[in-house]
């Protein structure tokens, strides 16, 4: 085999592991446009401050990128990086445990800052009633409504949070049915 030849075909390797690195990056930029904003809107639901929630989306893309790179065969990409945001998410949170979260009396300053006092003190006390409702409900309830509400499928929710779709379906059920009876009252 001559030099030539060799370096030719050096040459087409190389182009062939830049074709498929551009590949995996319009993949996951692909991914990362489309499912940002609800991922970013799901690790605040897990209590993370939006710094922290915009740290963890990219960690999460980021290691999806890695993953790929790597070989990983990931079936359902959009379910995988809810599952990696999940744990990664609990970690932060965890790590982090001692600061609060947004209330809901700030969420509500800060959504409706010059409404009239009388609709204000309304909105506030229906707001309440509804986080008390939501944080009655048991972690599993909460997780599978805060990831069904991102849009996820309940085959997906269930293998972000491990659990079996019908166990989701349950979930989802029992949870409803305490927030209607909130909202009933």
């Amino acid at each position: 085999m001559s030099a030539y030849s060799i370096g030719e075909e050096l040459a087409v390797g190389i182009l062939h592991v830049e074709s498929t690195v551009t590949e995996l990056q319009v993949q996951v930029t692909q991914l990362f446009e489309e499912s940002r904003e609800d991922l970013y809107r799901y690790l605040l639901t897990l209590g993370l401050t939006p710094p922290r929630a915009q740290e963890a989306v990219q960690e999460v893309f980021l290691r999806l990128y890695a993953a790929l790179k790597k070989g990983e065969d990931i079936q359902n990409p959009r379910g995988w990086v809810f599952r990696v945001a999940h744990n990664w998410g609990l970690k932060v949170r965890a790590r982090y445990a001692a600061e609060d979260p947004i209330g809901p009396d700030l969420e509500l300053r800060l959504a409706s800052p010059a409404q009239n006092p009388e609709h204000e003190l309304l909105e506030r006390e229906r707001m309440e009633r509804f986080h008390r409702a939501v944080g009655g409900l048991s972690e599993q309830q909460k997780r599978c409504l805060l990831l069904r509400m991102e849009g996820l499928r309940y085959p997906e929710i269930a293998a972000t949070l491990g659990i079996s779709a019908s166990a989701v379906g349950e979930f989802l059920r029992r949870a409803v049915a305490r927030l209607r009876k909130v909202r009933d009252e």
